[in-house]
């Protein structure tokens, strides 16, 4: 079997003046790119390098692979950038990993997402998103419960959030969204801080999907308030410590419900702060990072005895599953 591959690569160029130092944060490099790779051709499978954008668009009517690994974040700030590549797909009869264009949108728009898994049933901190158009002065700060996280509302890998991005009092807002909205010109969520664990659930397969595990994320070091920012993620080995909890149920069902509300396929990771035992969905990543080394899915992965091979080979088998019982 040809399998695809799409994504995009981190740029090595010195990023521009006015261009956010964290702009290609959700971007991979050709290490990862060639692990996945190298994975893929263990199974037996050709592999063709598709890129993202014209790349891909040319690529693919060329290769004509018989699925594609999907691993595309897209270029940009459109809350509709993570669904160019499975919609150009499903507009070729090309199957693919992961989801479908509506859950690749409507996952990326946080706002949305909480919505949808808060009408399943599943906790989500208070919120209010500011629109990208909206004055400061338009937030009804007395519906607000302090201390807030301050972020962008259509991105992933911790992009805009800071530690500066946990606000205790109203005037500190109009700051920190001014400087959200510099880097990260889109709607902002303001959303109710959750004291607790900070933790992740790995999800892999359909109807239902399996538990890969679930990790937590304990910080090294004495901090009233903890959120893990990208300041965090970045330098990782010295300030977290990556744990498996005792198994919760509650955790774990939570965990599917929001993957069924979603329309979630194959691989996802969703993360959660717990307090006084209830598990608030914060979001699901529906293309969750696979680097080798460092990877939230792959570290977790690790904790519970996961090879990398064995991850990413139940991502694809779980996608071959899919589209042989779906009849595609």
């Amino acid at each position: 079997m040809k399998i695809g591959i799409t994504y995009n690569l981190k740029s090595a160029a010195p990023k521009l003046p006015g261009v956010a130092d964290d702009a290609d944060e959700e971007f991979d490099s050709p290490h990862t790119i060639e692990a996945i790779a190298k994975v893929l051709r263990g199974m037996g499978h050709s592999v063709a390098l598709l890129g993202d954008g014209r790349e891909f668009l040319e690529k693919v009517l060329a290769d004509r692979p018989d699925l594609v690994f999907n691993f595309a974040e897209g270029v940009g700030v459109s809350r509709s950038r993570e669904a160019r590549v499975p919609a150009v797909l499903d507009m070729l009869g090309i199957p693919y990993t992961g989801s479908d264009p509506f859950t690749m949108a409507v996952t990326l728009d946080k706002d949305c997402a909480k919505k949808l898994v808060a009408l399943a049933g599943v906790a989500v901190p208070h919120s209010f998103a500011l629109e990208a158009d909206a004055p400061v002065a338009s937030i009804p700060i007395a519906q607000l419960k302090f201390p807030l996280v301050v972020k962008p509302a259509w991105e992933g890998s911790s992009k805009g959030i800071r530690s500066k991005c946990l606000v205790n009092e109203a005037r500190e807002i109009p700051d920190v969204v001014e400087s959200l909205r510099q880097a990260h010109p889109q709607t902002v969520l303001l959303e109710e801080y959750i004291e607790g664990d900070e933790l992740t659930v790995g999800l892999l397969g359909n109807d239902p999907p399996s538990i890969l595990g679930v990790m937590r994320v304990v910080p090294k070091f004495q901090v009233e308030r903890f959120i893990y920012s990208l300041e965090i993620k970045r330098d990782y080995r010295k300030l977290v410590t990556y744990e498996c909890p005792p198994p919760s149920p509650r955790v774990e069902e939570a965990a599917r419900i929001a993957f069924r509300a979603l329309g979630c396929r194959d691989v996802s990771r969703v993360d959660f702060r717990v307090r006084d035992g209830v598990p608030y969905f914060l979001e699901v990543n529906p293309l969750p990072g696979l680097n080798p080394d460092d990877s939230d899915l792959v570290i977790l992965a690790g904790l519970v005895g996961w090879s990398y091979e064995r991850l990413v080979s139940a991502v694809v088998e779980a996608a071959l599953k899919r589209i042989v019982d779906s009849g595609q």
